[in-house]
Order: structure tokens, then sequence, then C-alpha cells
């Protein structure tokens, strides 16, 4: 018989194991087993309920129209328990006042002249410096290049600044101006290159983006944690190993030596690390392979719920939360109203938020060595100014992911495309996985975890 050891127990790991189920030939014996440091799985996907309340410690949806998500939701027979956000207007909280990111516009990004002209964000000089982009031929730029760079070239420095930047650092959590468009938005040098502007390449695609202009995110009636429950539901041949974590892994002639908390050592013929980059720098302990392990980076941000007992009616009418741009007396980098975007999330209509603190922030040192008491009255404060609310919270929910973001940057390419060499001449049969590498999307560690299964199974037919 043999052995596959996937450490780690959130979504990649989990995908890994239900697509090598569905794969596997009928007659072959394998054993599978599953180790997970927490007393949870689900990793970054963990809901908490209290006080009629869902929150999220983690990501909060799933985008609906990557392929392999709600493929992955039919296989699982769960599409009865899918919700879809609130359609609704997002906001930039800019000079102390909320202003409605355009209609019609993609990550701020006009795709219409008539985007553009509906911002109150940007000057007339601004907009007329956005349709400039015609004009000025792609010469120089590529998907390797940084995405912050491309979008001032060609759109202008203010617009970038204003309106671009806040919904995407907000999304890939770091510098513009150090991230690539590959990691991104690759379509962009596409839509330069083919259509001569981004607007014009925007225009001409406008029926898929309108597609999935309303209904861009899926979450599950009982949150996301019911999604993970649902894998394990359907796992029952795997070993499940909870409050269990990866000590060591060595190699032993063709096998690995996986030894956990417990000193329990399994021998395994593959062995998949769907865990993040400094997790694999530790069982792996190869100075060797730290020469690019080490290139790969992560962010930090702390999160936070405040659910009150008032009515989700008094926000402002349709919005769904805001993010934070300059000159703002706010301390937060954004904030979701989850009870507006999220009807299951609170049982009786009643108001929840959630707000970021994020290590850009010039605050965060200071925010990041508060204890959850004094975070808490900074962000009571954030929903006073923003939202003039006073309420005193029921429930306050924080998480602090610390060095648990992946961020990808210019460098995340090549050291990727190394690592992978220096894995398979050293370690033939030991795969990595997982949003430190093959992106921070759910549907894309759904689909990591797909080609990852397809790995294995190459390899386990070689013998």
């Amino acid at each position: 018989m043999k052995t596959v050891v996937v450490v780690g127990g959130g979504i990649t790991g989990l995908c890994t194991l239900h697509y090598l189920k569905r794969q596997a030939p009928k007659d072959e014996s394998i054993r599978y087993i599953l180790a997970e440091k927490n007393s949870y799985l689900g990793g970054k996907m963990h809901s908490v309920y209290e006080s009629g309340f869902i929150m999220e410690t983690g990501a909060d949806s799933i985008v609906a129209r990557h392929p392999n998500v709600l493929e992955l939701i039919k296989e699982l027979d769960f599409e009865s328990e899918l919700v879809y956000n609130e359609t609704g207007i997002s906001y930039i909280h800019t000079n102390n006042e909320l202003h409605a990111i355009p209609a019609g516009s993609t990550f701020g990004i006009p795709m219409s002249v008539e985007s553009l002209q509906a911002s109150t964000l940007i000057s007339e000089e601004g907009k007329q410096r956005v349709l400039m982009d015609a004009e000025i031929p792609n010469d120089r730029f590529t998907k390797e290049n940084s995405i912050g760079d491309f979008l001032e070239y060609f759109l202008g420095k203010e617009i970038v600044e204003k309106q671009i930047a806040p919904v995407l650092a907000g999304v890939y959590s770091g510098d513009l101006y150090q991230l690539s468009l590959a990691s991104t938005l690759p379509y962009l040098v596409d839509y330069k290159n083919r259509y001569g502007s981004i607007m014009k390449g925007f225009e001409a695609n406008r029926a898929q983006f309108e597609k999935a202009a309303d209904k861009k995110f899926i979450s599950f009636k009982n949150g996301l944690s019911a999604l993970i429950n649902r894998l394990e539901e359907l796992l029952p041949e795997v070993e499940f190993r909870k409050n269990t974590e990866t000590k060591s892994i060595k190699k032993n002639g063709t096998l690995y030596d996986v030894t956990f908390s417990n000193n329990e050592t399994v021998q395994a013929d593959v062995v998949v690390l769907a865990v993040p980059n400094n997790v694999v720098q530790n069982v792996l302990n190869d100075i060797e392979l730290d020469r690019n392990l080490s290139k790969f980076t992560n962010a930090s941000a702390l999160t936070m719920y405040l659910g009150f007992d008032i009515p989700d009616s008094i926000l402002p009418a349709d919005g769904t939360g805001f993010i934070v741009s300059h000159n703002s007396d706010l301390v937060c980098n954004a904030s979701t109203w989850t009870s507006r975007k999220w009807k299951h999330t609170s049982v009786d209509g009643n108001l929840l938020v959630r707000l970021f603190y994020k290590n850009i922030n010039p605050r965060y040192e200071e925010l990041a060595a508060m204890t959850d008491e004094e975070l808490t009255e900074v962000a009571l404060e954030d929903v006073k100014l923003s939202l003039n609310i006073e309420g005193k919270p029921v429930v306050v929910n924080v998480a602090r992911w610390i060095n648990r973001m992946p961020r990808y940057d210019l460098a995340h390419k090549e050291a990727l495309e190394a690592l992978l060499v220096d894995l398979d001449s050293k370690y033939p049969n030991l795969f990595i996985a997982g949003c430190s590498y093959f992106g921070v999307g759910i549907g894309a560690c759904i689909e990591n975890g797909k080609n990852t299964a397809e790995k294995v199974l190459k390899y386990l037919a070689s013998f």
C-alpha cells in the first residue's frame, strides 16, 4: 500500500485529497493522511458563530467566476447551501467624506468614458490625463513589470493615487509598484497592446465584465466553514490528524520520514506541503532550498468584527463598505459592512461591520502591539467617524494575521521557478502547494489542489 501525507488542512490540502480520491484508479490501494496543527480544518477559511452573527476570521467570500469554484460545489452536491453577495455601492473615504467608486469600473479602473466622468475622486485635469492613454504606445511594458508603473504611465498619477491604488492595494495587500501585472491583472497588458488603450480593451470585453458585475462573490448559509466541513464529510477514507503539527520531513531513500509533534513518524511515498512558506522552510530545514524559499514575502493585517444591537438599516442606503485613501482621519484601511453585503451573517438583521488594519498602515506597529480591548477602542472611533454610530458592540472578534498573507512581488515568479527546479531534482516525490506559491484567491487554491492531485497520481503511476 502506498502512503500519501498531506501537511496542511486548508482548502488547498483538502482539495488535493478530494481530487486524489476522485481521480485515483479504483483498484489502487492508497493510505491518505492529513496532518493539521489546528483543532479545526480550513486554515484561512474559518467561521465563528456568536450572538446571532457569522464572522469569517480570514477570507469572507469566494470569487464566483473562477471556473473551478462552482465545479467543486457541484461535485460536493452543495449548491443548495450557496448564498451570493448583495450588490451595492463601494466607497473610498477621503478628505473625511465617502465618495462612491464609480459604477462601471474594475478595481477603480474606469471601463468607459461615462465611468471616468462620473468620478468625484479626481479632477478634470486628471480625467483628461486618463484619456491620453489612447495616444501613448506600449513600447516598454510586459506582464512582468509592476502594475503601479504600468497604470501611472498610461493613465496618470492622480487616478492611480486617488482611485485605483486604494482598491488594488486592499485586494492584493501590497505596494502597487512592487506587484507585477502577471500576479494581479495580466489582461491589462493584452488590452493595451490589442486595442490601443486600456479603456477600449474593457469596452471590447464589456459583456464578460457585465455578466460578472452583480453577483461576484459567494459564501454559504452557515459560513465558509460549511464548505470545509462538507469536504471533510465526503473524505471518510482520510486519516485526519488535527492538533498535529508536522515537525520534520527527512528523505529516506525514495520515501520520506514525516515526524509529527507526538513523536510519531510515518513513512510516505508522497508528501504534499499545503502550508505557508515559512512552514515549508521549517519542516525541510534545507539550506540549499532556503536560497529561494527566503525570497517569498508576506504581508500582515489585523481584522476586527464589531456586532451591534442596532439595525443594519442605519447604514447609508445601498452601501456595502469603504476603502480609506489619503487625507482621512480614520485609522483603518478599509471596512466591510458585513450585515449589508452578506445578509446571512446577521440572523436578526443587526449591524455587523468588519475593519481592516494592514501593515501598510503608518500606525501598524503601534496597532499590532495593542491588546484586543485597545484595538476595540480604535475601531469604535473609526465607526463613529465614518458612520456616526456611537453604540457599544455586543460582539467583538479580533484576528491577527501576522506575516501570513502572501505578497506576490516582482521576485515571486523567478523564485518559484527556481524553487520548483530544486524540488524536482532533490525531492522528486514531494510537492509544494497553496497560496504562498500558486495564487492567493480561494478559487486559485482549489485549482492548485486539483493540479497537485494530478501530479501526485502521475508520480504514483510511474512505480
